[in-house]
């Protein structure tokens, strides 16, 4: 009778929610979390109180250990994470610099889960950039962390559709899912001694998602419709598309693309039948959902139903 391997000693690093899926999915697949790495309690709401993140909550809620180091390179922490003696450590959005030592440390490496289709959107934003460029796929990828930002090899990928009606956080949650399938599939690979070598990238065609700005997130009407839609979907949830429109900032949760209003001029409101349709440089943008500085998120027949664009 074959003996059963020991489960894997992981190392777990990661913070936000889009890392709770592939926790959960480690712990669901009966792997030995010596601990799990998270950042700091930070301050959040409007009291500015303490609060700890997704990730940690998850793991106190399964009885594991946390560890929230300021720094991995201060005060003994690789000394005490060497002490761990994990088979392997993995990343997933810990927004930390992981020390060299750290990753050469556990026999299986350190693997990262990679919301794109690598080599295409290294960097911080590549599910956002992926909407904003008006990708038709996207995915999920294992790959091999090395000390220059996203270029190691990668052991596994899964793709998916960008559908028309996508948006960051719509996608974030697919690809998050999409990530844990993709780490359980490689777990079982390596207790099996069965994990492939990993295929290097092709550094010719990487392209850098930068990260978001509020800035970047407000419309230019001198863009064409299709361009201002992809861009309201990318920055939704966050930093959510805006312009100023009769003289007030509004921000856009959702549009639509639809063909040129005669005589419209870019940037001009046109108010028809409970639709807010505004003019671009080709095409125009029918807005489908709003928010006022200050006021609730709406659809624009709540919004013109309370502001008579007469008044604006």
């Amino acid at each position: 009778m074959n003996k059963k391997p020991p489960p894997l000693r992981v190392l777990f690093a990661g913070t936000p929610e889009f890392a709770l899926p592939p926790l959960q999915a480690l712990i669901d697949e009966g792997c030995d979390l010596v601990a799990v790495l998270t950042q700091p309690d930070r301050p959040a709401g409007r009291g500015k109180h303490l609060r700890a993140s997704p990730v940690k909550q998850l793991a106190l809620e399964n009885g594991l250990e946390v560890l929230q180091p300021e720094s991995l390179k201060a005060n003994g922490w690789l000394d005490k994470l060497a002490s761990l003696q994990p088979d392997l450590m993995v990343v997933v959005a810990y927004g930390l610099m992981i020390p060299t030592r750290l990753l050469d440390l556990p026999r299986l490496g350190c693997w990262n889960i990679h919301a794109s289709l690598l080599p295409r959107w290294r960097g911080a934003a590549p599910i956002h950039r992926a909407i904003e460029a008006g990708d038709e796929q996207t995915g999920v990828c294992i790959m091999k962390v090395e000390p220059a930002l996203d270029t190691g090899p990668v052991y596994h990928c899964l793709s998916t559709p960008v559908g028309s009606l996508d948006t960051a956080g719509t996608l974030h949650d697919r690809l998050s899912a999409m990530g844990a399938q993709a780490l359980k599939h490689c777990i079982n690979l390596a207790i099996n001694d069965e994990l492939p070598q990993p295929q290097a990238q092709n550094d010719a065609e990487a392209i850098y998602a930068r990260k978001l700005s509020k800035a970047e997130a407000e419309l230019d009407w001198n863009e064409p419709a299709e361009v201002l839609q992809r861009k309201v979907r990318a920055f939704n949830p966050w930093p959510v598309a805006w312009c100023e429109l009769g003289g007030q900032r509004l921000r856009i949760w959702q549009a639509e693309v639809t063909d040129d209003v005669p005589g419209c001029k870019p940037g001009e409101v046109i108010v028809d039948h409970q639709s807010l349709i505004v003019g671009t440089v080709e095409k125009s943008l029918k807005i489908l959902e709003i928010q006022r500085a200050g006021g609730q998120r709406m659809t624009v027949e709540q919004f013109l139903n309370a502001h008579d664009p007469q008044n604006w």
